[in-house]
C-alpha cells in the first residue's frame, strides 16, 4: 500500500531555497511513497476562542483533515532568528488543537533546516524537534539534516548540484521511510 506523506515548508519566499532543498530531498523517497505538499501559508493565526466556541475557519478543518490520513510528515524550516518561522509554527498549533484531538499525534516526522548560512539552521531545527517530541511525533533522530550555505550548492534553476548533499538527503529519506515503516498503524 502506498505511504502517503505531507510536505509542509516553512518558507513562503517565492524562489525559495527551503522549498527547493525540500522537494528535491522528498523526490528520493522510495517506491510505494507519494508527497503532498500542504499549504500554510493562508491558515489564519490560531485562536483558541474559534475552538471553544465551535466556529473553527473552514480552512482550518480542511487543513486538519488533510493531516490526519498521513502516514508521516516531512518539516522544511528556514531558521528566523535562531527558531521556526511563524507560519510554520501556526500550522503546527492549528493541528494540535483542540487539546486531545492533535492530528500530530503518533506520526513520523523529519525535520530538514535549510540556511545560507553556516550554522545550517541548527536553531531552528532544535526548536522544531522541541514542538514535536511534544506533540508525540517520533522524529527521525540521524541524520541530522541541516543545510548550511546552500547558496553553494544550487544552481540558477535551484538545483542541487552536490552529488554528497544529494547522497546525504537520501540517506536521510531512507532512514524516514524505515521509521514511518515500523510505526505503521
Amino acid at each position: 500500500m502506498t505511504k502517503k506523506i505531507g510536505l509542509l515548508i516553512g518558507s513562503l519566499r517565492e524562489g525559495s531555497y527551503t522549498r527547493a532543498v525540500a522537494e528535491q530531498m522528498a523526490a528520493q523517497l522510495p517506491e510505494g511513497y507519494e508527497v503532498k505538499q500542504i499549504e500554510i501559508g493562508n491558515l489564519p493565526f490560531y485562536n483558541q476562542d474559534f475552538d471553544d466556541k465551535n466556529q473553527v475557519p473552514e480552512i482550518w478543518q480542511k487543513f486538519r483533515d488533510e493531516i490526519k490520513p498521513l502516514d508521516g510528515i516531512i518539516f522544511a524550516t528556514p531558521e528566523y532568528n535562531r527558531s521556526v518561522p511563524a507560519v510554520l509554527k501556526n500550522a503546527i498549533d492549528v493541528g494540535s488543537r483542540p487539546y486531545g484531538q492533535s492530528v500530530w499525534d503518533g506520526k513520523p516526522a523529519v525535520i530538514l533546516s535549510v540556511s545560507t548560512g553556516a550554522i545550517s539552521g541548527f536553531g531552528a531545527n532544535h526548536h522544531l524537534r522541541q514542538s514535536l517530541t511534544f506533540l508525540n511525533m517520533p522524529v527521525v533522530q540521524q541524520p541530522e539534516l541541516y543545510i548550511g550555505n546552500v547558496t553553494n550548492l544550487l544552481d540558477d534553476q535551484l538545483k542541487i548540484t552536490n552529488e554528497g548533499t544529494l547522497k546525504f538527503l537520501k540517506s536521510g529519506m531512507t532512514t524516514f521511510a524505515d521509521l514511518v515503516q515500523r510505526f505503521e498503524n
